[in-house]
């Protein structure tokens, strides 16, 4: 054999998927020839000895692939702290070393599950940039309109991030058709696979999800397996699966409903007024009044009159001049009024104005007089 990346290796051997077999290397977990690997190290199986965590693993020379109908009630995962029943033990004891479920399906959630000891495989059926779309009938409370359901076909927002678009057709209904005691039965493919993604999907829309069950995983479909039995893919199977997934498929165009990350600025349009003043004037064309462009003459529209001058306003009579109360006899004479005193420089206002009259400048109740107030 040739040498190839150690994290495809760790794949194929089923020790784990190739990111978590990266995340194995980094932690200093693998070894090659009895020296830790790094990142990006190649190796030959057949000639280097590889080990995780001291045990040394074993390059198959073939993989299992099996095909389970996952009933309800079980967990998919390998085993399960809080003893609840996973899907492993569904499979023969013979059958089960280094096999581990390719993606997940809820723990009420019935249908179609892959169990491999192939990590690449895996890889390939569970990530969503492989195109490997999966298949799901859901039967929900009540029937939806068309508003609702392209509203779940553009994709929702779940857990900060938008899903990618879906489809979905209508298969049948049963009893009666309205909203309480009708339900009703949507195909809906998936072309990735976000935690209870159909059953969130339903619930926004206030039909909430009564069963739900995969039938197809890409183009494997199987509707004769019994309800908790698995068996063996053929290679026909086999090689469908990997035709189906031997390409990296382009992500899909988000919708404009779909929230823009921030930072991001929307992609103006034309403007109309924009678009028909985008031609500026020539600087030999623009006036003698600075940089300003000279404006055209407007056939459909008269010539306006050159202003003409306001007349002057007529000059306002000269007001009399007012008697003084000296000349009329209303003062007193100035002898008989009390001289004010000049205040010296730097006083303050109160000293050496001489007393004040009665019922002037009284200070406020419980408040003390600037003049009087202690120093």
């Amino acid at each position: 054999m040739t040498a190839e990346r150690l994290q495809k290796i760790l794949a194929r051997a089923g020790v784990a998927a190739r990111r978590k077999a990266e995340d194995l290397m980094r932690e200093g977990r693998v070894t090659v020839n009895g020296r830790v690997a790094v990142l990006g190290e190649k190796a030959d199986p057949a000639l280097d000895t590889i080990k995780v965590d001291g045990n040394r693993i074993q390059c198959a020379t073939g993989h299992r692939y099996l095909l389970l109908n996952k009933p309800r009630g079980y967990l998919t995962a390998v085993e399960d702290d809080k003893g609840r029943p996973t899907v492993i033990q569904l499979v023969p004891q013979h059958w089960r070393k280094a096999l581990i479920p390719v993606g997940r399906l809820d723990y009420q959630t019935e249908g179609l599950l892959l169990l491999t000891d192939d990590g690449e495989f895996a890889q390939r059926i569970s990530h969503p940039r492989y195109g490997c779309h999966k298949t799901y009938e859901v039967k929900v409370k009540g029937t939806p309109d068309e508003a609702q359901l392209d509203r779940l076909r553009k994709g929702i927002v779940l857990e900060g991030r938008r899903t990618a678009p879906c489809r979905i057709t209508w298969m049948k209904s049963t009893g009666s058709r309205d909203e309480e005691g009708g339900n009703t039965w949507f195909a809906v493919e998936l072309s990735e696979g976000r935690t209870r993604q159909v059953r969130e999907m339903f619930f926004r829309i206030a039909h909430p999800v009564q069963k739900l069950r995969r039938v197809a995983i890409g183009p494997l479909k199987d509707t004769e397996l019994p309800v908790g039995a698995l068996r063996e893919l053929s290679d026909r199977e086999l090689a469908i699966l990997r035709k189906a997934t031997d390409k990296v498929v382009a992500k899909p165009a988000r919708s404009r409903t779909a929230k823009r990350p921030a930072g991001e600025r929307e992609e103006r349009s034309e403007r109309p007024h924009r678009a028909a003043s985008a031609a500026r004037p020539a600087p030999a064309e623009r006036s003698s009044r600075g940089d300003l462009p000279a404006r055209s003459a407007r056939s459909d529209r008269p010539a306006r009159p050159a202003p003409t001058a306001r007349p002057a306003a007529p000059a306002r009579p000269a007001r009399p001049a007012r008697p003084s109360r000296a000349a009329s006899g209303d003062a007193p004479p100035r002898g008989d009024r009390p001289v004010r005193k000049a205040r010296p420089a730097g006083a303050r206002r109160g000293e050496g104005d001489g007393p004040r009259t009665p019922g002037r400048g009284k200070p406020a109740a419980g408040r003390t007089s600037r003049t009087s107030r202690p120093r």
